[in-house]
């Protein structure tokens, strides 16, 4: 779904910023508070807050909007908006030229589809976030003259660009599609989303069988399968009801085709809501529908979990193979018939329903933010030490400790700076001045 701006810091660097050389740029189209900001932006400033936690300046470049200021300090994170999601890549480039993005060891190119291409104008290590190959968005956002070029750049220019850069994936079906299109194995580091467990609250569950559609509003989205569904269910289940969280610009083609099902109030467009109002819709649902077409790893997905719900969506879809697991926390499908035959399974099969949710809400403790950072960190860590493999448990353990010794070194020498600071506003008593 959409993601929630994080709160808004005052507009100066976090205490320690300035005296640290190393920094992190990280390359996006989008943030959180962008009207089409989605998941994929939630995760990128999550390992930035991570990064900048552990005292790493963190600089977001990402396109400008009217919802946020074109630039601003956030979470520890300095946000540089420029530009649309169409020139945001060239802004970047100028960006660089101008010395705009401040002192930095390295790159992180987020690949949204079209990379930044920063390995053409940037010296210092390059890291490649990708949530997901776009081999089957392509033809669907763009006509196909510009669908050819997009899949064109994506597996053929781009794996050439940053064939010396490291990688990280978000899961591990992006990684076998990364190394589908060239990408050296050796190089990928699989990093999942993280989560934050809610507390059980079974009384929040709706009295009416009730399916969530959580994410942007968008065509590769497919929630149209979604009210189809919901439409053919309702022969049988009388009180069905379909939340549709979210925004897009394909909203008005969903309620026409609302409109078109004759699903009435059967079906409520909820919009953007904040956390507080997802988690309550998300509590109240029996049963999360992915009908994307592709997903990196499904972050909805995770977040249902954390409220006792199971999922639905498509064998196919990348990502969610690995974030639903079939017949355990969900139900995985080969086709829109089949998605809808498990959404009826799971709606009038209670002991089925509260069996894949706790075992969702189990399995969702297993992935967090905190580890996720600190696996992100370890990735940076090692490509500017001039390494670009993957980072195993291994390594990370080894990665973490040799960070935490310059750090405790770095500590001991801003306090023998500050205490030769102090000793030179005394007199040679000792008095201070």
């Amino acid at each position: 779904m959409d993601a929630v701006p994080p709160p808004t810091s005052p507009p100066a660097p976090p205490d320690g910023c300035a005296r640290r050389p190393s920094g992190v740029v990280i390359l996006n189209w989008r943030d959180t508070a962008n009207p089409e900001g989605g998941g994929s932006e939630l995760y990128v400033e999550r390992m930035a807050a991570g990064l900048a936690e552990r005292g790493r300046p963190v600089t977001l470049v990402c396109a400008a909007h009217a919802r946020a200021p074109s630039e601003e300090w956030r979470r520890g994170i300095r946000m540089l908006r420029r530009g649309s999601g169409r020139s945001v890549h060239l802004r970047a480039f100028l960006l660089h030229l101008g010395r705009r993005l401040g002192p930095h060891g390295v790159i992180v190119d987020v690949q949204n589809g079209l990379p930044f291409l920063s390995t053409l104008w940037c010296r210092c290590p390059v890291v490649v976030l990708v949530h997901h190959v776009h081999r089957e968005q392509w033809p669907v956002v763009l006509p196909a003259p510009l669908a050819r070029l997009g899949w064109w750049v994506e597996s053929r220019l781009a794996p050439r660009v940053y064939r010396r850069a490291s990688y990280v994936a978000v899961s591990q079906s992006t990684r076998r599609e990364l190394i589908d299109l060239g990408v050296r194995p050796e190089s990928i580091t699989v990093v999942h989303n993280g989560a934050e467990p809610h507390p059980p609250d079974p009384a929040a569950r709706s009295a009416a069988p009730t399916i969530c559609v959580l994410g942007r509003l968008v065509p590769h989205k497919r929630v149209e399968l979604a009210l189809e569904a919901t439409a053919r269910l309702r022969e049988r289940i009388p009180d069905l009801r379909l939340l549709v969280v979210g925004r897009g610009w394909w909203e008005p083609q969903l309620r026409a085709a609302a409109e078109r099902l004759a699903l009435g109030g059967a079906v409520r467009f909820c919009g953007f809501v904040d956390e507080a109002t997802k988690s309550e819709l998300l509590a109240a649902s029996w049963v999360l529908a992915m009908p994307s077409l592709k997903e990196g790893w499904g972050l909805a997905v995770i977040e249902a979990a954390e409220h006792g719900v199971p999922a639905v969506g498509f064998s196919s879809a990348g990502g969610l193979g690995e974030s639903i697991v079939h017949g355990v926390t969900g139900l995985l499908a080969d086709g829109p018939e089949e998605l809808a035959a498990h959404l009826e399974r799971i709606l009038t099969d209670r002991a089925l329903r509260e069996r894949l949710g706790e075992a969702a809400r189990a399995r969702c403790a297993r992935f967090g933010w905190d580890h996720a950072a600190a696996t992100f960190a370890a990735v940076l860590d090692a490509a500017e030490a001039g390494s670009a493999g993957a980072v195993d448990d291994q390594r990370l353990v080894g990665l973490r400790l040799a960070a935490r010794g310059r750090d405790q070194r770095q500590g001991r020498r801003e306090r023998q700076q500050q205490g030769a600071d102090g000793q030179s506003e005394k007199d040679p008593h000792g008095r201070a001045h």
